[in-house]
């Protein structure tokens, strides 16, 4: 995991499609729609989602550790962009997934006055509109070998796919693995990816997993709190082993998922501490010592194979590979229900009064549900100025998105969930939304509700 994300500047010239944005209604009208049908998984003889993912073997990954161990200790202690034991863990890796039937990428770029490379690994077949990703950082700090940074997360992605093959994996989706280099600089790989992944491409990936330091000697169970059911997913699996997670902080934006957040893809994944004290609440929950660093040996030459604690890898390597057959499902979208939608573009004035967007349901029993989906997808140049609010019909506004100084992606693309129990489900719902400092400009693209 690298130290932190370089800051994006503050405002950054509109996207040329938004130039049209000025020409669209400030409101939208009510939209009744028939609630719409769940979409269908891909074509095959039977649903994905009734297969179970395999047992990780933990030994496999183990093994890949110590690969990764013996190529370091070849190559001057570590595997560094720039450095030899890099490129020769890139190198084993596509050798095995060469020979396990994927069609492997190595793409290069150049940071720090060195080569760098991305290994991007796809498995044949799957919807190719509708990609699921999973990825770590296969590059060391310079001062060691990396084992548990990150090592951990790259060994298990790399067993996940092999079993993927073994097992002859028919997903609804097209599943792709990734490798990335100079992540310890500074995202420098996974960036570079992204930003050369052109906007049809992008638009294709439903999903990117994430799995940075999942082995860590002293652990901690944490769970990205980002996508809903990508998150869910992952909480499902370990309460299903009785395992309490944690939703994670420390390594928030600062591992590769934030490249792919920032474009609005979907972005989830495991982690189990790095730095940070683990507290006594937490040794109680989990075991280990309180008062420790989850990994005393962060970042440091000691982070060799005798830095893992196999418990936590095996667990999280299982996790990864239970979300790789349960998201490439095909029928996993959140959110699952009855749908009413409007998709008429709604212009949101820079820095002006709010602006609504709505839909009309009808037709239905009682009150609305505890969890009602809320999807919205908005194109704007600086998210971080939008607030939304959701209001019920008779007006109740319930916040899904405060403005923050700080948000500096562009676009919106979230499933919120809101507690309406006590809303009559029939009625106009409005989406209201307000930009609320200047320089930006973005407009409502979509947005539904899910009972």
């Amino acid at each position: 995991m690298t130290h932190s994300v370089s800051g994006i500047p503050r405002r950054t010239a509109a996207a040329a499609a938004l130039a049209l944005a000025g020409l669209l209604a400030t409101a939208a009208p009510a939209a009744t729609a028939a609630p719409s049908a769940p979409t269908a998984p891909g074509a095959q003889t039977a649903p994905a989602a009734a297969v179970a993912a395999p047992d990780i073997p933990l030994a496999n990954v183990k093994a890949h550790l110590t690969q990764f161990q013996s190529i370091a200790s070849a190559n001057g202690g570590n595997r560094a962009h720039g450095r030899p034991g890099y490129k020769a863990s890139v190198d084993h890796l596509k050798a095995k997934l060469d020979a396990a039937g994927f069609t492997t990428t190595v793409q290069q770029f150049t940071t720090s006055g060195a080569t760098g490379y991305n290994l991007v690994a796809d498995w044949p077949g799957g919807d190719p509109n509708k990609v699921l990703m999973a990825g770590a950082h296969l590059d060391s700090v310079s001062s060691g070998p990396g084992i548990n940074d990150n090592g951990s997360g790259s060994a298990a992605v790399l067993e996940t796919a092999l079993a993927v093959s073994r097992a002859g994996f028919k997903p609804a989706k097209h599943l792709r693995f990734a490798w990335w280099g100079a992540e310890e600089l500074g995202l420098v790989g996974s960036k570079y990816y992204v930003n050369n992944l052109p906007s049809t491409e992008r638009a294709k990936v439903s999903g990117y997993l994430n799995f940075d330091m999942i082995g860590s000697p002293n652990p901690g169970y944490f769970v990205y709190d980002d996508d809903p059911v990508i998150e869910k997913t992952f909480k499902d699996y370990f309460a299903g082993i009785g395992v309490p997670t944690e939703i994670e902080t420390e390594g928030d934006g600062r591992s590769d998922h934030a490249s792919f957040k920032n474009v609005g893809i979907p972005v989830g994944g495991l982690f189990t501490g790095a730095s940070r004290t683990k507290t006594s609440a937490q040794a109680q929950k989990w075991g280990g010592t309180a008062g420790q660093s989850f990994d005393r040996c962060y970042h440091s030459s000691c982070d060799t194979t005798a830095n893992i604690n196999d418990t936590a890898l095996d667990r999280n390597s299982d996790a990864l590979a239970h979300a790789v057959w349960t998201l490439s499902a095909g029928a996993t979208e959140p959110p699952t229900g009855d749908t009413y939608e409007n998709t008429t573009d709604v212009s949101i004035p820079d820095n002006g009064t709010p602006v609504t967007s709505s839909v009309t349901v009808s037709g239905r029993t009682g009150n609305a549900p505890a969890a009602l989906r809320v999807t919205v997808d908005v194109v704007h140049t600086w998210r971080g100025d939008v607030v939304i609010d959701l209001l019920a019909p008779d007006g109740t506004a319930y916040r899904l998105k405060n403005s923050s100084a700080n948000d500096s992606a562009d676009n919106i693309r979230e499933t919120y969930t809101v507690d309406a129990s006590s809303e009559p489900a029939n009625g106009t719902w409005r989406l209201r939304l307000q930009d609320v400092a200047r320089s930006d400009t973005g407009y409502l693209n979509a947005f539904s509700l899910t009972f």
